[in-house]
Order: structure tokens, then sequence, then C-alpha cells
């Protein structure tokens, strides 16, 4: 056997994780940041508009700062990349944070950006898909389009933070809903602490 030979039958038997991680335009973009930088495997980001412009606002991070913790990037208004494919195998796909805006397209079946493409796509290969919705109060339009999207098999996990671990900075929130997160995957972390642990 020759080395691509070799190569090649590696590359069979170590699967590489591939994650897709979409930022769009609502608050907490802090959740999305610290998830590219926990995330193992190879990222593909993608960011909206709103996203970038609330990003710098919240996080002081410009968008060229945020590329850098991805391995690919594409814009928001690419639909012919190649992640907006059926075909471009990917092990999930976080939104986060996720805006009722993109939760409201993504119920109704709507892919008109390359975030609810891929929020389409992930849907309809029965990939998981795991959105973070950071709104509050929700109406009762916001909470259907969230009914509609977790019986179709999406997770919805809301950026609630815990507060048994007895935080006492900011990032220990962050940290624990971005874990939770993480335990969606299987992924083992240490980024807060389970309780009674």
């Amino acid at each position: 056997m020759d080395r691509h030979q070799k190569l090649n039958l590696c590359r069979r038997i170590v699967h590489l994780v591939r994650f897709i991680v979409c930022i769009s335009g609502a608050s907490g973009s802090v959740y999305g940041l610290r998830l590219l930088q926990e995330l193992p495997g190879e990222k593909t980001l993608v960011m909206s508009p709103t996203a970038k412009e609330i990003m710098e606002h919240e996080c002081g991070l410009g968008y060229d700062e945020v590329k850098a913790l991805a391995d690919r990037v594409y814009e928001d208004d690419d639909l012919s990349a190649p992640v907006a494919s059926g075909s471009n195998r990917v092990d999930a796909v976080f939104i986060v944070p996720c805006s009722m805006s993109t939760v409201a397209k993504m119920s109704q079946g709507i892919a008109d950006t390359l975030i609810t493409r891929v929020a389409s796509v992930a849907l309809k290969e029965g990939r998981r898909l795991i959105i973070v919705p950071r709104e509050t109060p929700k109406s009762q339009f916001m909470l259907e389009n969230e009914l509609r999207l977790a019986r179709a098999g999406v997770t919805v996990l809301d950026a609630s933070p815990a507060f048994y671990h007895r935080p006492t900075e900011l990032g220990e929130l962050v940290d624990f809903v971005v874990g939770r997160m993480l335990d969606q995957m299987g992924i083992e972390h240490s980024l807060y602490r389970r309780w009674r642990e």
C-alpha cells in the first residue's frame, strides 16, 4: 500500500467533525463567539450583517477577529456557498444567537439567506440543528414558531444560564450556556460545574 492509499484509509477511519456556526442579528453575540472558541473539529462561520455590528458593539471585536476563529467563512448573501447544499457533509449546525426573525423564517421554510438556507438543509437532511434564541418575553407567534421547529427535530436551547454553580462573573454565565450546547453534541468540556458534582 503506497502513501496515498494509506492517507485515504486514514481519512475513512478518522471522521473529522464538522460544524457550521451561524451568528444572526440578535443580542448575545458572545455566545456565538465563545462557541467558536470551544468547538473542536472543523468550523464554518456564517454571520449576518447585523450580527457583525452587534458583535463589535457587545464584544468589541471586528469581523476579521471573529473570522480568525473559523476554518471557513461565508457571507450570509452567498447562496452558492458549499454549505448551501445537502451534499456538503456536516455533523451539526448551530445558530447562536438566533434572532426571532430567523426563527420565523425557518419555521415557514423560508431560505433567503445563507443562514436560513443552511438551516433548511439541516432540516431536510435530518441533521442536528441547535438554535439558541435570546429573546424575552416572547409573543404567541414566537412561541408557535419555536414549537414548529421543535416538532421538526430542532433543539431549541434558550440562552438561560443557571445559578446553582454560583457564578461570580459574566463569563461563567456565558460558559454555562455554551457548555449546554456542547452537551447536545456529547462533547466533553469543563465550562461549568454540573449539579451536585
